[in-house]
């Protein structure tokens, strides 16, 4: 069973790697990027009958600070 995890900074939250990317983009030339908001995907390969919830979990313990981040999970 496969797992994909989103985590994105929560709105609100500074986003210097992203405002750098944007920053970047204009310089090269994309003058239409506004915003830009930098997260990451995190892949899992779990055991067949890993939950949901043993996924949100993970994520809650480690895989994302919830404090400043927050995370949608995708089963597939």
């Amino acid at each position: 069973m496969k797992a994909r995890v989103h985590v994105m900074l929560k709105a609100g939250v500074l986003d210097p790697q992203g405002e750098a990317v944007r920053h970047a983009l204009g310089a090269m030339g994309f003058s239409g990027v506004e915003g830009v908001r930098q997260g990451k995907v995190i892949d899992l390969d779990l055991a067949e009958g890993t939950t949901r919830e043993q996924v949100a979990e993970m994520c809650e313990k480690l895989l994302a600070n919830t404090v400043i981040e927050s995370y949608e999970i995708e089963i597939g």
